[in-house]
């Protein structure tokens, strides 16, 4: 007669295992992965303690599968709990307010000691079961956070809580664990090389966000703090209103909701969403045509957020969101699209409140803006663009480096029709 344990380790296992389309070379033979809970390899943890007199750092897990982060310096009087749970290093921990949305991590080695409510359980892994490396793979897939999201009923925010028991009958299919330690090390590499080519984005991000607070003048000013070195005895800029030196066209929808999925006509761009990445593509096509831009404009996004600023890269329709704004010398046209990217915080003091932020065209025609000479600006506006190269550069480098791991990730696990169960 087999015992209890024994039982329950075979029910464990789907009927039928299921195989990856690729298997590194060693394990082209080896057993199917098998269809299991992921209570099978987690174990809970509820490390209590009373809550500190004193202030402490807690953690919190952001949604969509991006992390942890520390909450440094909590106070202890703000926090209405009594007692609160200590995270340990490699721990898997899950917000189970926004679970539904991918709030679930891995603990790292430095979140090790700090403190959680007891709205965000804890588990250790069975090492003998499971790699944590390759599960931390899994637990931010789309098909992964839809089982969390299938076990969060209720309505939006945080009325969609995470039922603790459901989640341990998740599951997923898992390889032996030799396999898991295998796919983790590959994975992990292309994660380590994700997160420098990030790293050296957000430098360069960083380096010209710096570099533009030198070049032009600050609020108030006409001399800016850097000047190339043959400006540096040139004269004061002269600060000339934007309505003076640009024609502004205010963006108005179509008259009708008809869109051509033929692209026929023109696209339309309908503000902030579409000019997010700096660079506006087309997303819908119409053939009511309202307002157009031409392609070089510069996009301002007119309602909230208020002042985000791309270039036009197709004759377009613009939307009630936007404005074009279009240099009448167009030696001068880069160099105000890189003014316009420094002036960006600074729109929130101009917008005008209401049900959303929003500026109109006085508003942006009486905008003053100091202009140096144009050969100054031209200076000025090379140095900036050839940043941007090296941004945009790095920017597709990085895409092309997540799409790799994303199509080799459908290559290593089963598909996700065979995985959902």
């Amino acid at each position: 007669m087999k015992n209890r344990s024994e039982s329950v380790s075979q029910n464990e296992a789907s009927q039928e295992g299921k195989a990856p389309k690729l298997r590194f070379p060693e394990f082209r033979d080896a057993p199917e992965w098998q269809n299991r809970r992921i209570g099978y390899f987690l174990i809970g943890q509820s490390r209590e303690i009373k809550k500190p007199d004193k202030p402490y750092t807690g953690l919190g897990i952001r949604s969509h599968g991006k992390g942890t982060f520390l909450k440094k310096f909590q106070e202890p009087e703000k926090n209405s709990m009594d007692r609160l749970y200590t995270v340990e290093s490699n721990d898997l921990v899950v917000n189970i307010t926004f679970a539904w949305e991918g709030a679930i991590a891995i603990a790292n080695d430095c979140d090790h000691g700090a403190l959680v409510s007891h709205r965000f359980p804890t588990y250790t892994f069975n090492p003998s079961k499971a790699n944590s490396d390759f599960v931390r793979q899994i637990i931010t897939t789309k098909d992964f956070v839809y089982k969390l999201f299938l076990i969060s009923p209720g309505g939006a925010g945080r009325n969609r809580v995470m039922n603790k028991k459901d989640f341990l009958d998740i599951k997923i299919f898992l390889p032996e664990l030799e396999e898991q330690q295998k796919i983790a090390e590959c994975l992990s590499s292309l994660d380590e090389l994700i997160s420098a080519h990030t790293q050296k984005l957000d430098t360069l991000k960083a380096h010209k966000k710096g570099l533009m607070q030198q070049l032009f003048p600050e609020e108030g000013e006409t001399v800016p703090k850097l000047r190339f070195s043959e400006f540096r005895d040139a004269h004061e800029w002269e600060e000339k209103f934007l309505g003076k030196e640009a024609t502004i066209v205010m963006g108005a929808s179509p008259k009708s909701e008809f869109y051509n999925e033929d692209r026929n006509g023109l696209p339309l761009l309908q503000g902030n969403t579409d000019i997010k990445n700096r660079i506006s593509a087309p997303r819908i096509f119409t053939s009511q045509i309202t307002k157009e831009c031409q392609k070089g404009d510069i996009l301002l996004s007119v309602r909230a957020p208020v002042g985000t600023v791309a270039k036009s890269i197709h004759h377009a329709c613009i939307g009630r969101g936007m404005a074009a704004i279009r240099v009448k010398n167009d030696n001068s046209q880069e160099f105000l699209y890189q003014w316009l990217l420094s002036f960006e915080p600074r729109w929130q003091n101009i917008s005008q409140g209401g049900t959303f932020d929003a500026v109109n065209s006085d508003a942006i025609r009486n905008l003053i803006t100091s202009l140096p000479s144009e050969t100054e600006q031209q200076k000025i506006a090379d140095c900036l663009s050839s940043l941007d190269e090296l941004i945009t550069a790095q920017t597709q480098k990085l895409d092309r480096l997540k799409t790799h791991k994303k199509g080799l990730m459908q290559q290593l696990f089963p598909s996700a029709d065979e995985m959902t169960g």
